[in-house]
């Protein structure tokens, strides 16, 4: 297949390889179509001739208007299309009928925590409350790494470390110690270091007060002892005994929780990759488990996709709000909401924000939105909940993990080697990724484009998942990877 019409009601095919102009392109509607530009892969070409100031229909919605008018056979794209989309919307409440999730009975090999939760994994991890202190706690990761032998049920051990915890003021410093805060609560972590330096703005007396009780968390300040190292290789070898005392049991798929993601986005993520994880998505939250859907500004233009899939009124007004906050974020800081897609995203075929968030969103499956989580909240509600968030890899990525999502799937056309302190499980949009980069890509979606089925490839993505949460490494957790970005939105003094 050369290309596909994603809605009957589309304007446009986009591309499944490179062609060149001068070739005819048969669709699945038997439609001809002979190209006058060459269309890369992942980009878009137009079905027919299209007027000026009409709407680009994709994936049955606009993603935006003609600049010029544009024939049939042309590549449709930046030069061709501007957005739609503006400030704060007025949205109304439009319910559809929920659809009936399947259901399915599968079980994985987790971590039993005493408050109830479940883990994927049974690390030590050592929080930094400041960056000062951020080259103790790595050496105190690796003194952890290394001892790991002699203690089998300890899975990893993890420095968080980060740039902030001091000369931070306000809201600012507040969402940093919430953020680290979910973090050291995450069922992932068989123990837990909270380590200060003991003059910072988040010192460890400021910071107790986020921390809820719990027998797994371990505290050093820096400053009170004459080698902090000596000090902290003694509570990590404490933390190790404490943490290999939990052994893994089979738990129901009902208690995973999974974040959504996608970076390095292009033409395809909106068919191969997305709309998959999307079906995973159902497969979870039909089995009583949750999912996490975040990047705020990749809903615009596909946000009241999302609204009208809100369990009840109360949720769908927290979903505006969450929008429209969001936005107005954009606005304070005098930049237009649609200052989106990447260059990377246009290179792949992404035209307009609207294009983006239309692919964005169907990795969020067909699911009611039972929840909307401000930004470093920790999930309470089963289901598909959104969180706030931006875009960004880093960000969205920790906030998830902050969130309590035990790991990400993590889609990507362009590819990227980024892992965040939860298993970060990459998906290819297409297989020339796959093939190009084994050491980031966990999953290849673009297999669909090679005519395997989409019901086929979500039972092995959660087969896979389900390997993950039971002790298989994801690529990038074999290579060590566990960064976490935290949202700084504030003054530093």
């Amino acid at each position: 297949m050369q290309a596909i019409i994603i809605n009957p009601e589309d304007v446009v095919a986009v591309a499944l390889t490179d062609l060149a102009a001068g070739t005819e392109v048969t669709l699945d509607n038997g439609l001809h179509v002979t190209l006058k530009d060459d269309i890369t892969r992942g980009h878009k070409f137009a079905l027919r001739d299209i007027a000026q100031g009409e709407p680009i229909i994709k994936y049955g919605f606009p993603i935006g208007t003609a600049k010029c008018p544009i024939a049939a056979g042309e590549h449709v794209h930046t030069h061709n299309v501007k957005t739609a989309l503006k400030g704060q919307g007025e949205y109304s409440y439009k319910p559809l009928p929920q659809v009936k999730l399947p259901h399915v009975e599968r079980t994985f090999m987790g971590f039993e925590r005493a408050n109830g939760e479940v883990g994927i994994r049974n690390d030590v991890w050592i929080i930094p409350t400041v960056f000062c202190v951020n080259e103790v706690a790595r050496e105190l990761e690796r003194y952890a790494n290394s001892r790991l032998a002699d203690f089998p049920n300890v899975t990893h051990a993890a420095a968080l470390t980060h740039p902030y915890g001091c000369s931070q003021m306000g809201d600012d410093m507040t969402t940093t110690m919430r953020v680290l805060a979910s973090l050291a609560a995450h069922p992932n972590a068989g123990a837990v270091l909270i380590l200060g330096l003991g003059c910072e703005n988040n010192n460890i007396g400021v910071f107790k007060p986020y921390l809820k009780e719990d027998d797994r968390l371990f505290f050093l300040n820096s400053q009170e002892v004459t080698d902090e190292l000596e000090e902290g290789k003694k509570l990590i070898d404490a933390m190790l005994e404490k943490a290999n005392q939990c052994m893994r049991t089979d738990v129901p798929l009902s208690q995973l929780r999974i974040g959504l993601k996608c970076g390095g986005s292009d033409g395809l993520s909106g068919i191969t990759a997305n709309p998959l994880i999307g079906r995973v998505s159902d497969l979870v939250v039909g089995a009583g488990g949750t999912s996490v859907m975040t990047e705020v500004p990749e809903m615009f233009g596909a946000e009241q996709l999302l609204m009208n899939r809100t369990e009840n009124k109360a949720i769908f007004e927290d979903s505006v709000r969450l929008i429209n906050d969001f936005k107005q974020y954009f606005i304070s800081h005098g930049q237009t909401v649609s200052e989106n897609p990447s260059p990377g995203n246009k290179a792949g075929g992404i035209t307009t924000l609207e294009d983006k968030s239309l692919g964005c969103v169907q990795k969020g499956g067909k699911a009611p939105v039972a929840g909307v989580l401000h930004y470093g909240e920790r999930l309470t509600q089963h289901g598909l909940n959104l969180l706030q968030g931006p875009g960004n890899d880093g960000v969205s990525c920790t906030a998830l993990a902050a969130a309590g999502c035990h790991l990400v799937l993590f889609s990507t056309g362009r590819g990227t080697p980024f892992a965040t302190v939860i298993p970060t499980i990459k998906i290819a949009t297409n297989s020339a990724l796959f093939a190009k980069k084994p050491d980031w890509i966990d999953f290849n979606a673009g297999a669909i484009v090679d005519g395997r089925s989409f019901d086929e490839l979500s039972q092995e993505l959660l087969d896979y998942v389900l390997a993950i949460a039971s002790g298989q490494k994801s690529v990038s957790e074999a290579r060590g990877m566990h960064e976490i970005v935290i949202w700084k939105d504030g003054v530093t003094m």
